[in-house]
């Protein structure tokens, strides 16, 4: 018997009507990716936007002002108070009040324009280590930004530069993410993961048919195994390009993050995306009997290793084994795609790799499912 396209869109038709009736199919399948992307985006941000400072200016100087004018500039620092005695720094810190403290010493800017060695102390809740590196690492930049300009100066006017700057400079550019913010790079990353909803929804609509006794059934029908997984895989595959571009809008429009690449490149390599996510799906739906199971395998295999084997958090591990486990998830693939038409704005001739990785995985978990299928069914 052949395989009959009639038979076959006429189970794709009655899954779009299973789907858009069934509001927690429809959530999974539309909504909860974007849902999820917003979530995730904001555990995710590892920016520091604020640092509350408070400054002790032992020194009272104009340079020592300009110091911090120049800090405080861009708004990340804000200047919550300024103490003369370091009891109020330990009081403000233990309540919470200040996350960092700068002591400008005594003799400050005669040391610094004198010729001289200088320092400044910087104090930092370390309570929060990650916080506290990146608030010490954006202090650091903004000092040596005012000692460059300081010694731009001085030397402009034939005075004795400030002898604590280094006299190497080192020009400093980052390509695609100029202002290295976090949520740039997490967001079209996590779009990979959070597309695994609607994968989710399809594991999960295959094991309650077996748990309904509607998918044995289907032995005393003309309906083929594979005009029913290809039916059923449509609505999903479709669904899922669907809430990628929901997904899309949602970085552009809620976070700001620029898209460089084509949406038309963008929808077809989603599509790849979905055909190996959906490949998976059918053959965790092939060996499990109800949903809890599905759910539980599908979140272990889509869900946790996309954090930290699929190069969202750090890169792909170098050992051949995590190697080898990264780039057999469809999440590790899509995370390169994503990030490169966001940022990088490159196109599917660029892409083929990852892409032909995703559609090769789709091809064989289809194809072992489709026989786990026929198994059962014949």
């Amino acid at each position: 018997m052949t395989t009959s396209l009639r038979r076959l869109f006429v189970v794709a038709r009655k899954e779009f009507c299973h789907v858009t009736r069934d509001r927690r199919l429809l959530f999974l399948v539309t909504v909860a990716p974007a849902f999820l992307l917003v979530t995730l985006s904001y555990v995710f941000a590892l920016d520091v936007e604020r640092v509350d400072l408070v400054v002790r200016d032992l020194d009272q100087t104009s340079l020592s002002r300009e110091l911090v004018s120049e800090i405080t500039a861009d708004g990340d620092f804000v200047v919550v108070e300024w103490v003369q005695r370091d009891e109020a720094i330990d009081w403000l810190f233990e309540r919470g009040i200040a996350d960092m403290a700068l002591v400008i010493p005594r003799g400050f800017s005669s040391a610094a324009l004198g010729g001289e060695t200088t320092w400044l102390q910087c104090i930092v809740d370390g309570v929060d280590a990650i916080s506290a590196s990146q608030s010490l690492g954006l202090l650091e930049g903004r000092v040596e930004a005012f000692a460059a300009h300081v010694v731009r100066s001085r030397e402009g006017l034939g005075t004795q530069p400030l002898v604590a700057v280094r006299r190497l400079e080192i020009d400093e550019r980052a390509w695609y993410n100029g202002a290295l913010k976090s949520l740039t790079s997490m967001v079209p990353g996590l779009i990979a993961v959070v597309l695994c909803m609607p994968a989710l929804a399809f594991a999960l609509a295959l094991a309650r048919e077996k748990e309904m006794g509607s998918f044995e059934s289907l032995i005393v029908t003309p309906v083929r195994g594979a005009e029913y997984l290809i039916g059923k895989l449509l609505a999903y595959e479709l669904g899922g390009v669907a809430s990628g571009l929901l997904a899309l809008l949602v970085a552009t429009l809620w976070f700001n993050v620029p898209y460089r690449g084509s949406v038309g490149d963008f929808i077809l390599l989603t599509a790849a995306y979905m055909i190996a996510s959906t490949g998976i799906s059918l053959v965790v739906a092939s060996v499990v009997r109800n949903q809890q199971t599905a759910m539980f395998l599908v979140l272990m295999i889509f869900f946790v290793p996309s954090f930290f084997l699929a190069g969202l958090l750090r890169p792909v591990a170098e050992e051949p084994l995590g190697r080898a486990l990264a780039y057999a998830l469809p999440s590790t693939h899509f995370i390169k795609i994503s990030r490169s038409l966001f940022l990088k704005g490159l196109g599917l001739s660029a892409l083929k790799a990852p892409a032909l990785a995703l559609l090769g995985i789709g091809t064989v978990c289809q194809a072992l499912s489709l026989l786990l299928f026929e198994k059962k069914l014949i």
